[in-house]
């Protein structure tokens, strides 16, 4: 998998990386999108299934494409990867990982990932726990499960994801139910203390280069959703071992918690990139990035902050539209400024609007030297226009000539009869978000 299959006709000053993300909607897709859409050296692209997903709001150019498990979907792949000149394919998605590494041979692109043997052996917990046994600490299989000698037990699947049909099971009825609908289930041991994930990144010739925790605080569906940097002696005897046994090429990661009497044990290993790495990037480990680098065989270093920092991952809004507008007009007191400091989330916008060619006006009744306030807030330079509205009981709809334009406004009055009389788009800023445009 370390071939380079560079497409025949990759674009002239193409990026030393053109990346397609697969899928680009998960969790593990929007997390490659922040670590590699500020590198200089990456073009992103993404492609997924004809289902709703978050990929086409942060992803500039996103294709459908068949599921894996379709006829016909490794030569969809081939036609985007050739079309498009991409030259690597980022897997997200686990069972994506392992079909790619299957036909690694068959791709028209370098897959970043792991070798084969890793990946299938990584996909099952049943397979990872066998592999291991004797080098780690691992949960006690119960084989069959009328060996159960003690509830509660953990019943999951063997290859599933993040929480997808585990139970915590309290006794012989309820676990009959849960193999009744799994037969291929595990039935484990329920571990009750701290869990863990040790985020680490290896180089197939110098072994493991990094290797650091973060408690997992809390979790939604089975996505560390709360996390902080936490460190102890036994992350890296884990991942010592881990890598010792099984080859990894760029980021993995596994995820340990504490049994009854507080020992840690193995719960599963991803050869991949994990949504809340994003906690080790911010501090200095881009681990896609690193992993690109690994794939190219780039010489590696890698460095630090020291600095203390704790992640907390909430849903995020973004927005299609089609407001089409070329002209801003834009509000200064309570809108611009506000509370005696500049609105960045405001400023940020109209620096995409400068990117995207448009015209901004600032449109203010501002009763003091409005150059002179746009200097003390640094803010020179901005506009194309400045309007002065010389009195309140003048309208700025008055004075708004440019078509196709938009307002925006703290005031609901400005608002109203710009929208009532002009059929203009107009907005507060807390309406704001749906103009921005997070796509690379």
């Amino acid at each position: 998998m370390t071939e380079d299959h560079s497409p025949y006709f990759l674009p002239v000053n193409a990026p030393m990386f053109r990346v397609l993300v697969f899928p680009g909607g998960t969790e593990i897709g929007l997390e490659i999108n922040s670590a590699l859409r500020w590198s200089k050296e990456v073009q992103l692209f993404s492609a997924g299934l004809a289902v709703s997903n978050h990929a086409s709001y942060v992803f500039a150019q996103h294709t459908e494409i068949p599921s894996i498990h379709q006829p016909g979907w490794i030569d969809a792949l081939n036609e985007l990867i050739v079309r498009q000149g991409i030259n690597y394919v980022f897997p997200a998605y686990d069972d994506i990982i392992v079909a790619l590494a299957e036909n690694a041979d068959r791709v028209r692109a370098t897959i970043v990932t792991s070798p084969l043997e890793t990946c299938l052996i990584t996909r099952s917990k049943s397979q990872t726990y066998h592999a291991l046994r004797d080098l780690v600490a691992v949960p006690r299989l119960y084989e069959p499960p009328v060996s159960i000698d003690r509830f509660p037990v953990f019943v999951k699947a063997d290859k599933g994801q993040g929480s997808q049909n585990a139970h915590l099971i309290h006794d012989n009825e309820q676990l009959a139910m849960a193999l009744r609908r799994d037969p291929t289930a595990l039935v484990m041991e329920y571990l009750p203390g701290e869990e863990y994930t040790v985020d680490c990144f290896s180089d197939r010739d110098k072994g493991l280069l990094f290797c650091a925790g973060r408690e997992r605080t809390r979790t939604r569906n089975g996505i560390s959703m709360s996390s902080y940097v936490v460190s102890m002696p036994e992350f890296r005897d884990f991942a010592m071992a881990i890598n010792r046994k099984l080859k990894f090429h760029g980021a993995w990661f596994f995820q340990l918690k504490k049994d009854i009497s507080g020992r840690l044990k193995l719960l599963e290993i991803g050869p991949r990139i994990a949504g809340t790495m994003a906690l080790h990037r911010v501090i200095g480990v881009n681990f896609a990035l690193l992993s690109l680098y690994e794939q190219k065989r780039i010489p590696i270093r890698i460095m630090t902050n020291s600095f203390r920092v704790d992640i907390d991952r909430a849903l995020v809004n973004r927005y299609h539209h089609n407001v089409f507008y070329r002209t801003v007009y834009v509000d200064l007191d309570d809108t611009l400024i506000f509370k005696g400091a500049v609105n960045t989330k405001l400023v940020a916008f109209l620096y995409q609007c400068i990117n995207e060619g448009k015209k901004l006006v600032l449109l203010t009744r501002h009763t003091m030297d409005v150059e002179q306030t746009l200097l003390r807030y640094r803010l020179s330079g901005i506009f194309d226009e400045l309007v002065r509205v010389p009195s309140r009981l003048t309208d700025k709809a008055q004075y708004i000539r440019e078509k196709d334009s938009i307002l925006i406004d703290d005031s609901f009055s400005e608002r109203y009869t710009c929208h009532t009389e002009l059929g203009l788009p107009t907005f507060d800023c807390s309406m704001l978000e749906m103009l921005m445009d997070d796509r690379v």
